[in-house]
């Protein structure tokens, strides 16, 4: 059974490190977002990755090593000594943030910053973070955090729930 990790590598080889893993055969995700970098002469759109020195890799066991044996890669994220995996919700909430088009005619719903909410359909149903600004008439920005850190993403309101402990 095939799980995904993150893994940290080298300063800057995320793009070299994902380029060995493909030319193995290991399923990678190396999310990316288009930058806007101005030189003192020119400005160009540039792809960098949306976490710095860090991939996602879906392995079984066996290939465990063979991930950690590719030139670049550091160790993977841990806990108590042990690979963390990561849930497959948490990498398809990263490929839709990244993949997100305009939003859907939303519900009207009693959202405040600072809830608790649960998202209930599409790709990410399940996921939970907590609503950190509204995004316009239709949506907004919840915070979700994975391996180890948080990333905002834009949600329509009428994907969510309030959860209530």
């Amino acid at each position: 059974m095939k799980n995904w990790y993150a893994i940290y590598v080298k300063s800057r080889t995320e793009k070299k490190v994902a380029s060995e893993l493909q030319f193995t055969g290991i399923e990678y995700y190396l999310p990316l977002i288009s930058v806007l970098k101005q030189w003192s002469d020119r400005k160009k759109w540039v792809e960098e990755p949306l976490f710095r020195s860090y991939l996602f890799v879906k392995i079984e066991k066996i290939e465990y090593y063979t991930v950690l044996h590719i030139t670049g890669v550091v160790k993977y994220i841990s806990f108590e000594g042990k690979a963390v995996s990561v849930p497959d919700q948490q990498i398809e909430a990263i490929r839709y943030f990244l993949n997100e088009k305009d939003p859907e005619l939303a519900e009207e719903k009693n959202l405040e910053k600072g809830q608790k909410v649960e998202i209930i359909s599409g790709s990410m149903a399940g996921l939970t973070g907590e609503l950190v600004e509204f995004k316009g008439k239709h949506r907004v920005s919840i915070e979700i955090e994975t391996i180890g850190r948080s990333l905002l993403i834009q949600v329509p309101k009428n994907k969510l729930r309030i959860i209530n402990y």
